[in-house]
């Protein structure tokens, strides 16, 4: 398995030329790149084909490459909204995302399909999504590009039964599960999802989860919370997962860059290596 680093590991603002310097210092193979609104770093709304590609080689000569793309824009504008102006920018921006995935020859796209609120119920979120994932999953048919639904603290798909379930009423290929290993901790054991999701998960997010504080304060570092990581790498063993790790973490206060070192070392420690 490859070692994958999130750019949100970086503090905001963080010039992409520093992300791609340090996380090929610190020995990552991919990185994982997100679409921000007008104005973000690196990927945006505004990208155009021709500065993707240029994005693209830049990543390249880093030594790196673009595992998968994440995005700000479905927290801004989620799938599941009752407001049908604020449904129409989530698909727009996952159009983007694919427009960019493709030009930077990536083959997995993250999606959150929505969250539960006061007046979006369980039902909404899995219909609502539903119906605006699909045309954008009958668009990728016969490229290698995946929409991978992620496992969030959104109050949707609490089981990996459910998820399954959600996954495969599209019966493409083209739809899987980006998995969260610390997202599930609190109320599930991880190992456990990823033997039920099995081949379709396309790309696994790491962090680790403290569950005596239970809520977001709760998310550490790697190894230093309540993951099995033995557990987690036997059952990725077990399904014949290859794909890349990708770390998405909160920069340290203090010397952030050390994050991004240290994270590549105990990934070094989860994949069975020796980091010394």
């Amino acid at each position: 398995m490859k070692k994958g680093i999130n750019q949100w590991c970086f503090p905001p603002g963080t010039p992409l030329s520093k992300v791609l310097r340090t996380s090929s210092a610190a020995g990552f193979d991919t990185i994982e790149l997100n679409l921000y609104a007008s104005g973000g770093i690196g990927l945006t709304m505004d990208t155009t084909p021709e500065e993707a590609k240029a994005l693209g080689r830049l990543v390249r000569s880093y030594g790196l490459t673009v595992g998968s793309l994440s995005t700000e824009m479905l927290g801004r504008y989620p799938l599941s909204s009752p407001d049908k102006d604020t449904r129409s920018r989530a698909v727009e921006s996952i159009r983007k995302q694919i427009e960019l995935a493709l030009e930077l020859e990536v083959d997995t796209i993250l999606v959150v399909p929505g969250r539960i609120e006061e007046d979006v119920t369980y039902e909404d979120v899995w219909e609502r999504s539903t119906m605006a994932l699909q045309p954008l999953v009958d668009d990728i048919a016969g490229t290698p590009l995946s929409i991978a639904i992620e496992n969030v603290w959104n109050q949707f798909l609490w089981s990996p039964l459910e998820m399954v379930r959600y996954i495969d009423q599209f019966e493409s290929e083209h739809v899987g599960a980006y998995f969260d290993v610390g997202n599930t901790l609190a109320f599930g054991r991880p190992e456990h999802w990823i033997r039920t999701l099995g081949s379709r998960i396309r790309k696994i997010h790491v962090k680790d989860f403290r569950t005596k504080v239970g809520n977001h304060l709760g998310f550490v570092p790697l190894l230093s919370g309540d993951v099995d990581w033995l557990n987690v790498r036997l059952a990725l063993s077990d399904i014949g997962y290859r794909d890349s790790l990708t770390a998405e973490l909160e920069p340290y206060a203090s010397f952030p860059d050390q994050l991004i070192f240290d994270t590549s070392r105990h990934l070094d420690v989860i994949l069975g290596k020796n980091p010394y």
